[in-house]
């Protein structure tokens, strides 16, 4: 049996002799103590307190007299049963936490102490920072840059289960976070399902903000490793995490996904998209030509044809270029030009009328 069914069955609160005590009824109507023993193999102080546990699931049903004879449920009923007791409990135990929750957020004179938690060691961490992702309600918003407790390879599941429930992600990325990311494999995954992603060419630290109600920094932002972090409760050092975040995605260069969103013009090829958004971020060609998995020369090639395909001559005027025709997206930059009829449906959809 997978660790996944096993882990399934400790949900449900059977165990494996459980299931092969159930199974062994498959195809029979009744079967009494004698025959089960025969059946499973199990004796007769083993199988009892099976039976009794089976019985009070809902999984057997026990007939009266002597000797002793059970019959199985059916499963799609048995089963059903105990998930929904499942889901009831789980519903009433949320409840509880965030009665808990807003007792605690409610309290009065909180100690200055109880605001700031030290967490150490990079598992702690770890365990720390995935605890806070999937307590999250309505947004989460971080700055990342090196030191990792594990090295990004593929997207977080917390991040992904959070994103298909509609929970909003904003990131803002250090360029030399993007050179040691597998771009692939993690930040395309995060942007695929929603994620916002902006690019700073340094990043003063790095943060995680949790509904604007509870973060988590480094100790020492300069260190090769995290080691230690805070995490930190709502209080004036929160609102300044939140204050730096803010600043940094204002100033920072939006990411596009390769293929998504509306643009001006042609749209590019998907390969283009992906150069055009790593060549905003700053990045060394070398770095860039890695991440695509291109050779240099290679690299080289496909830049030069692309500036071929803008109509332009340098790196500026490309960049200018793909910015007008909507192919990447520059804060203060006003975008390609719409058409008049397309602006005033536009402008009535959002205003209720046309502007003049």
């Amino acid at each position: 049996m997978s660790r996944c069914e096993v882990a399934v069955l400790d949900v449900i609160g059977l165990r494996e002799v459980d299931v092969a005590v159930y199974a062994a009824f498959a195809g029979r109507k009744s079967m009494t103590l004698a025959q089960l023993r025969a059946e499973t193999g199990l004796s007769t102080q083993r199988l009892t307190p099976v039976l009794r546990g089976l019985t009070e699931k809902g999984l057997l049903v026990r007939f009266p007299g002597a000797p002793a004879a059970y019959a199985a449920v059916n499963p799609g009923v048995a089963l059903d049963a105990i998930f929904r007791r499942k889901e009831q409990e789980l519903e009433h135990a949320r409840m509880v936490a965030s009665r808990l929750q807003e007792r605690h957020r409610e309290a009065p004179g909180k100690n200055p102490v109880d605001l700031i938690e030290v967490v150490q060691g990079n598992e702690v961490i770890a365990e720390r920072v995935e605890q806070l992702l999937r307590s999250a309600h309505r947004e989460v918003v971080f700055v990342d840059k090196p030191p990792y407790t594990r090295l990004p390879t593929v997207l977080h599941p917390a991040e992904q289960e959070l994103l298909n429930r509609g929970i909003r992600f904003r990131g803002v990325y250090d360029k030399g976070a993007l050179e040691l990311h597998d771009l692939v494999a993690d930040l395309e995954a995060g942007l695929a399902l929603g994620e916002q992603a902006r690019v700073v060419s340094h990043a003063p630290l790095k943060l995680i903000v949790v509904d604007a109600h509870v973060g988590l920094v480094p100790l020492r932002s300069g260190s090769p490793q995290v080691g230690t972090a805070l995490v930190v409760h709502p209080c004036s050092l929160l609102d300044a995490l939140s204050a730096l975040f803010g600043f940094l995605w204002d100033t920072a260069i939006p990411l596009r996904l390769p293929g998504g969103g509306e643009q001006g013009g042609e749209a590019p090829a998907f390969e283009d998209t992906r150069l055009l958004a790593l060549l905003t971020t700053g990045m060394p060609d070398r770095s860039i030509a890695k991440q695509l998995g291109l050779s240099y020369r290679t690299f080289q090639r496909r830049l030069q044809n692309l500036m071929s395909t803008l109509g332009a001559a340098t790196r500026f005027q490309a960049g200018l270029q793909a910015a007008a025709r909507g192919w990447v997206t520059l804060p203060g930059f006003p975008g390609p030009a719409r058409p008049d009829a397309q602006r005033a449906r536009e402008d009535t959809a959002a205003n209720g009328a046309v502007r003049p």
